[in-house]
C-alpha cells in the first residue's frame, strides 16, 4: 500500500517522535508513505470566517499532490488532519471557495475535493485491519493499562471529520487492544485539554488538563496515549506521575521496530 503522506510543521520540530515511530511502523506493516515534496503548513487552525482563502491554500495544494498521485492523503498529527479534512470539505461544498482556490491556484485541472483524506489511525483500522495489526505485533504490551486521550479536533464537527462515534469512540480503544495492552475508558478522554489557551488563559488550560489527567489515573491508567503534539504538551505540563506519549512510539514498540534507549 502506497500513500501520500503530509507531515506538518510541528512533527518536524517538536514532535518529532510521532512521524519517526509512524514511519517505521508503516514500513514494518507494509505500507509506504510518500512525503508530499515542498509542502507547506497546513494553517495550524482552521479558519471559521466563510470569506477566509489565503490560509487554506496550502492545504488546497497538498490535497492537490495526492490527487495527482491518485493517492489518498494520510495525516498523523490531529490538527493538520483537522484542518486538510475541513479543507477538502470545503472543496466538495462551497462553490465560493473553490472557485477562488483554483483561480489561486492555476492547477491543470480544477480540484473539487477528490482526495481522500484519512488519519493514520483510520489507515490502521480501515486499511490495514487492527486483526493484521495483531497478528504483526512482536512485542505485545501485556500489563499496560493504557488511557486514549482523543482530544477536540480528531472527532468535532462529526459529520464533516467522521473519524468515530464523538461521544463514544472506539478506535484507540482498538488500537491499544490490538497491540496487546488494556484500554482504559474514562470520562474525559474526549473533552478539550486546553490546549488552546494555554497561552492567553494558562490557569483555565491547567485547569481543563488536569481534569483529563485525573480521569485518566482515577480509572487506573498508567500511560496516556495520543496522536496530538499540543494536547501532549500541555497534558505533560499537567503531569509527572503518568506518562504521556505518542500512540506510534506504542505501535513501534509492539511491532519491534522502536530503537532501545541508552
Amino acid at each position: 500500500m502506497i500513500y501520500s503522506y503530509f507531515p506538518g510543521c510541528t512533527l518536524k520540530a517538536k514532535a518529532q517522535d510521532l512521524d519517526t515511530y509512524g514511519r517505521k511502523a508503516a514500513e514494518a506493516l507494509g505500507v509506504t508513505l510518500e512525503e508530499i515534496p515542498e509542502w507547506q503548513c497546513c494553517g495550524a487552525v482552521y479558519q471559521q470566517a466563510t470569506d477566509e482563502i489565503a490560509t487554506k491554500l496550502s492545504s488546497v495544494r497538498a490535497l492537490n499532490a495526492a490527487k495527482e498521485k491518485g493517492q489518498p492523503l494520510v495525516t498523523i498529527c490531529s490538527a493538520c488532519h483537522h484542518v486538510i479534512k475541513r479543507v477538502n470539505e470545503d472543496m466538495k461544498e462551497n462553490e465560493d471557495m473553490i472557485l477562488r482556490a483554483n483561480n489561486y491556484l492555476k492547477f491543470d485541472e480544477p480540484y473539487h475535493g477528490e482526495t481522500e483524506v484519512i488519519h493514520y489511525l483510520e489507515m490502521l483500522r480501515d486499511k490495514i485491519g487492527f486483526d493484521k495489526i495483531k497478528e504483526a505485533v512482536v512485542n505485545p504490551l501485556k500489563g499496560k493499562k493504557i488511557a486514549a486521550y482523543y482530544g477536540c479536533l480528531l472527532l468535532r464537527p462529526s459529520k464533516v471529520m467522521q473519524f468515530d462515534d464523538p461521544e463514544n469512540p472506539t478506535i484507540i480503544e482498538d488500537f491499544i487492544k490490538a497491540i496487546g495492552a488494556e484500554p482504559v475508558v474514562y470520562p474525559f478522554r474526549n473533552e478539550c485539554c486546553g490546549g488552546y489557551q494555554t497561552i492567553t488563559d494558562k490557569d483555565q488550560s491547567d485547569r481543563f488538563a488536569n481534569k483529563v489527567i485525573d480521569s485518566a489515573k482515577m480509572k487506573g491508567a498508567e500511560m496516556i496515549i495520543t496522536a496530538c503534539p499540543l494536547c501532549l504538551y500541555n497534558l505533560k505540563q499537567n503531569t509527572r506521575d503518568i506518562p504521556v506519549v505518542y500512540f506510534t512510539e506504542l505501535l513501534a514498540e509492539a511491532l519491534g521496530v522502536k530503537e532501545q534507549e541508552g
